[in-house]
């Protein structure tokens, strides 16, 4: 099972890594016995004012976009943004529908106990 799970997450990891400097942050998940991320630098994640442009994002297990992690409510692509595609609780892309990405069944969700999460990549 474990070594799975490090196979899926060097999956999701070469999916979405491209040509600027990607780091795999983690996963984020209720599952409390995932491994941990490895260890960053502390100047990794330095987003003060929550905005787009530097924000970690997060990707499913098929590498597939699920939004940007900080808690700006105007950014378009941000999990916090209540009207946004991966925020509001009405979409199906977003974390914060119990019905859909965010639901406690759905393998990638960050709140099913059991499952694998999300992938945090920061850029």
């Amino acid at each position: 099972m474990k070594k799975h799970l490090i196979t899926l997450a060097v999956v999701a990891i070469t999916l979405v890594t491209n040509a600027t400097a990607q780091t795999y942050l983690g996963n984020l998940s209720a599952n409390p016995y995932l491994p941990k991320a490895p260890p960053q630098p502390a100047n990794t994640f330095n987003n003060p004012y929550g905005n787009s442009s530097n924000s970690p994002q997060l990707f499913n297990s098929q590498g597939q976009f699920r939004g940007n992690l900080n808690a700006n409510p105007y950014d378009a692509n941000s999990v916090a943004n209540p009207y946004g595609r991966y925020g509001s609780q009405y979409s199906t892309d977003s974390i914060n529908n119990p019905y859909g990405a965010g639901s406690r069944y759905n393998q990638d969700s960050p709140n099913n106990p059991y499952g694998n999460g999300l992938t945090i990549i920061g850029r």
